[in-house]
């Protein structure tokens, strides 16, 4: 789906999150990244296969 250049990461590369959105809607929470994977503000993904990606929020550190 990446047209632009440099080319977007790939929907199963590890830094799929760094491409670019071409959709955002965060009155629901979601935007859509130009190479398919739709994140969602709780930092879950859905890839274009289907594949769901678990939330993975850093842990908070506490002193």
């Amino acid at each position: 789906m990446c047209t632009h250049t440099p080319h977007c990461p790939a929907a199963h590369s590890s830094d799929r999150e760094a491409a670019q959105a071409i959709a955002s809607h965060p009155e629901q929470g979601w935007s859509l990244l130009c190479n398919g994977v739709l994140v969602f503000d709780d930092t879950g993904d859905l890839l274009p296969d289907g594949r769901v990606i678990a939330p993975h929020r850093p842990l908070a550190i506490t002193a």
